[in-house]
């Protein structure tokens, strides 16, 4: 065998490893939360020694970011389906891509906290600890999911149903506000005062949540 393809079947051994243990992260993700998910348990999932996850990733941060990137491929696919589907003014195109959004986080509730986690890392303490190549693939997915956004966003904008604004950073505040609003509809609960001074809480469902990101969205896009 000649050092070229030696090395392409070292390279796409090494690839299907990674696929290994990035599903097996998600598998554990998904039923046991990224909390209770630790390095040992992924390694007894492929049947493998901790060791060798390192030889792939830098650690658990780069596992989180690889796993997300790994959800949001399937989020794009959703939200591409809803805005192909979606039929009507583009207020109801807006209100189908956030829908198919939450309904997402409300199945994948790892991915909300994955996601999360991420976002409340500054950058350069994140580049410590993930690696250029694992960041780009992150971010590459989620510019992905927000282009359907922002194409939903711009048409509106051309159609002169939508406010003419910076659709790049509406797409994004919209994801990230999103994520926080999927946090809520995770705990089911909301704070509010009984009377002043005295807490008390009230619960909230998914359908509530739903029906608030989908409505403040077209409100932003309309400045209605």
């Amino acid at each position: 065998m000649s050092t070229p393809s030696r090395q392409s079947a070292a390279a796409a051994r090494r690839k299907a490893r990674e696929q290994q243990i990035l599903a097996a992260t998600r598998q554990l993700f998904d039923e046991s939360g990224v909390r209770d998910a630790q390095i040992d348990d992924i390694a007894k999932a492929v049947g493998i020694n901790r060791a060798i996850i390192y030889r792939h990733f830098s650690g658990k941060e780069e596992l989180f970011a690889l796993a997300v990137e790994g959800y949001l491929e399937e989020l794009k696919q959703r939200l591409e389906t809803a805005a192909a589907e979606a039929t009507g003014t583009p207020s109801d195109r807006l209100r189908a891509v956030v829908a198919a959004f939450v309904d997402f986080g409300l199945e994948y509730p790892a991915f909300v906290d994955c996601a999360q986690t991420l976002m409340r890392r500054p950058g350069p303490e994140l580049l410590e600890q993930v690696s250029e190549g694992a960041l780009f693939r992150l971010g590459r997915a989620i510019s992905a999911c927000l282009r359907t956004l922002k194409e939903t966003l711009d048409a509106g904008i051309e159609a002169g149903d939508f406010k003419d604004q910076d659709s790049v950073l509406a797409a994004n505040y919209m994801y990230a506000s999103g994520l926080g609003a999927l946090q809520l509809a995770r705990i089911g609960m909301l704070v509010k005062e009984s009377s002043p001074g005295i807490p008390a809480i009230s619960p909230i469902s998914g359908d509530q949540v739903k029906a608030f990101l989908t409505s403040t969205a077209v409100a932003l896009a309309t400045d209605r």
